[in-house]
């Protein structure tokens, strides 16, 4: 299995980005995905998730801004991040429920 993230970057407070997850090596559309972030000194947390059907389940501290989706025909899960703030700054790690694997991760800094 593979997974390869793309979408970060520097963003200003309040802005938006929209990271993809591209996986390989799995059937993609039976397993549920999940996009993770780790900030400096602080563990890895679950930012959000969706199942194989579709249901999606956020962190209370993105519910709101946050959005999760998948598309199956391009083995992609997207997060789509809007009104950004400082503290979400984090590299942020895609994982698939089939094998448990992890991407490389993609650094989303915000700061003005």
């Amino acid at each position: 299995v593979q997974l390869v993230e793309s979408g970060g970057g520097l963003v200003q407070p309040g802005g938006s980005l929209s990271l993809s997850c591209v996986a390989s090596g799995m059937i993609f559309s039976r397993y549920a995905m999940g996009w993770y972030r780790q900030a400096p000194g602080k563990q890895r947390e679950l930012v959000a998730s969706i199942s194989s059907g579709g249901s999606t389940n956020y962190a209370d501290s993105v519910k709101g801004r946050f959005t999760i989706s998948r598309d199956n025909a391009k083995n992609t899960v997207i997060l789509q991040m809007n009104s950004l703030k400082p503290e979400d700054t984090a590299v942020y790690y895609c994982k698939e429920n089939y094998r448990g694997s992890w991407g490389q991760g993609t650094q989303v800094t915000v700061s003005s």
